[in-house]
């Protein structure tokens, strides 16, 4: 009998300490991740222009560009960051001006601009950002759509200080 009880108190005794363990384990902070920075993509930065305005909208719309911005390392969100945006869509080409515009991030580092749809060009639809705010290094982005009927595309950031 003695060593039913025993068993017990064991089993008890254990139960509590990973109770404990796993509240504690609630309690105190989560640690930050490495967040490794974003690497340019090759052909992000063409048809690029430097100081293009903050718009709240590029053209007529109807397609969403978003994503996130974070700083390397603990990947804390960066807020009021230049993300520019282009793309040869339904109303311009890449080069044109009036197919560029500029948003920046909000609290949570977050962007989100409307445009008009993107259409391929050179067989693939696409577009281009750039974080260009100076604080960070510049980064150019250049992703790929898997289908031009595709309304929304996002682009992720992690930026390193320049």
């Amino acid at each position: 009998m003695t060593d039913t009880v025993f068993n017990r108190r064991k089993i008890i005794a254990a139960g509590g300490a990973v109770l404990t363990a796993g509240v504690a384990g609630l309690l105190l902070p989560a640690r930050a991740q490495n967040f490794a920075p974003t690497a340019s993509m090759s052909g992000g930065s063409n048809n690029y222009m430097k100081g293009a305005p903050v718009v709240q909208r590029i053209g007529k719309g109807g397609f969403w560009m978003s994503g996130t911005v974070r700083r390397a390392g603990d990947g804390a969100p960066l807020v009021g960051q230049r993300i520019q945006i282009w793309a040869h869509t339904a109303e311009g080409r890449e080069e044109d001006e009036r197919s560029h515009g500029v948003t920046l991030t909000d609290k949570d580092g977050r962007f989100r601009l409307e445009m008009p749809q993107i259409v391929p060009i050179f067989g693939q639809p696409h577009g281009h950002l750039a974080y260009d705010s100076g604080e960070f290094k510049t980064v150019f982005l250049r992703p790929v759509m898997r289908s031009a009927k595709e309304t929304s595309l996002e682009a992720h950031f992690v930026l390193q200080p320049a």
